[in-house]
């Protein structure tokens, strides 16, 4: 009898699934993919530099300005696992966690902080331009499915989570450029992140879904 098929989702990839499920199962098929637009390289390089920068100050048992200036972050540290955490930031690996079927769920974190006992998953988000009211709402998903997955793995998390923005604000005279940082405190629910793993694989067991979108509609 053959082995039934198996699927690795993460964050993105349930994105993909709600903007069109055709496009999510025809990628997840391997039939067809969907053309990817030009990958915006400066958060991906602001991304580096925010954790070796956060990374600095942990080694030193300290918060860096951004958080130790903020009540929220008073009694809270950095993750100071650095081993494990490097695993969970691999793209590649990240935390894993693998229903009863085979089917993998998997996401990469950019920091972990601790407060007490539990962890709490730390963001770091780069834009051009000030937020917007519903900004926050966007991430959602990603941070339910981080501690999800810890939760999964064996750890506990507070019932919420951050998303610290960086926009750049000016250029001093000497030539670096200024960022204001925003640190948004978002509840979490574990129960969404479940829901929408159990959706996406029930989804890709069964028929290709016909709808489709200006990507898909002539496959």
């Amino acid at each position: 009898m053959p082995t039934p098929q198996t699927y690795k989702l993460s964050p993105s990839s349930i994105n993909l699934m709600q903007e069109c499920k055709r496009c999510f199962w025809l990628t997840k098929h391997k039939v067809w993919q969907r053309p990817a637009g030009p990958f915006p390289s400066l958060p991906s390089g602001m991304d580096k530099v925010l954790k070796a920068h956060f990374d600095k100050f942990r080694d030193k048992g300290q918060l860096p300005p951004e958080l130790r200036e903020n009540k929220e972050c008073k009694e809270m540290k950095l993750f100071d696992n650095q081993e494990l955490l490097s695993i969970w930031r691999n793209n590649k690996k990240g935390i894993e966690w693998k229903d009863k079927k085979g089917n993998i769920l998997h996401g990469a974190v950019d920091n972990i902080l601790v407060h007490g006992k539990k962890l709490i998953v730390l963001d770091y988000k780069t834009r051009g331009y000030a937020l917007k009211e519903d900004t926050k709402d966007h991430y959602q998903n990603q941070l339910d499915i981080y501690n999800f997955l810890l939760r999964k793995n064996g750890y506990k998390t507070e019932d919420y989570a951050f998303l610290l923005f960086y926009v750049p604000k000016h250029v001093l005279a000497t030539g670096e450029v200024v960022f204001d940082t925003s640190l948004v405190k978002m509840k979490i629910d574990v129960k969404n992140a479940e829901k929408l793993f159990e959706d996406a694989i029930r989804l890709l067991e069964g028929d290709c879904p016909k709808e489709t979108c200006e990507w898909c509609g002539k496959v």
